[in-house]
């Protein structure tokens, strides 16, 4: 199994991408609030998102430096969009069993709402496996942005 990623797109990037969504592992939409590490993160692991011994399948958020006024908005914006149950462990939220997204429009849309809602800059992730070279050709993603996984 072959898995490459591709980073630091932006949301025009993913907007313009075609690619099977079946075919995506991870992504992550980053969201620097300032240049202190004000951050947080929106992403989705195909397989589900370790939670100490068991896999969780949603949406998930992390949070550095942010305001808890701030954590519950995003939390309830997610929730909104997506449903599922809201848990907290250490720095991250996880909506259990909340839909999930794959597809690149939809990636680069809930992206803009970040980007429009918490006023936040952007930065995408899209973790591809099994994406060969045609594939990648025909994607639009710049192949510039290509961080090969080797080993895999």
């Amino acid at each position: 199994m072959s898995r490459l990623r591709y980073w630091k797109l932006t949301v025009e990037d993913v907007r313009n991408a075609e690619y099977d969504p079946k075919k995506v592992l991870i992504w992550e939409i980053k969201c620097p609030k300032d240049d202190k590490g004000a951050v947080f993160g929106v992403y989705s692991y195909r397989n589900g998102t370790p939670w100490d011994y068991d896999l969780i399948k949603g949406i998930v958020f992390y949070h550095n430096m942010i305001e808890k006024e701030e954590v519950d908005k995003l939390t309830k914006f997610l929730k909104e969009k997506f449903g599922g149950d809201p848990a907290e462990k250490s720095s991250r939220i996880f909506l259990k069993g909340s839909r999930e997204i794959y597809a690149p429009k939809e990636i680069a849309e809930l992206a803009v709402q970040l980007g429009d809602n918490f006023e936040v800059s952007t930065e995408l992730t899209i973790e591809l496996e099994n994406f060969t070279v045609p594939e990648q050709e025909k994607s639009n993603l710049p192949s510039s942005k290509i961080l090969p996984i080797p080993g895999l």
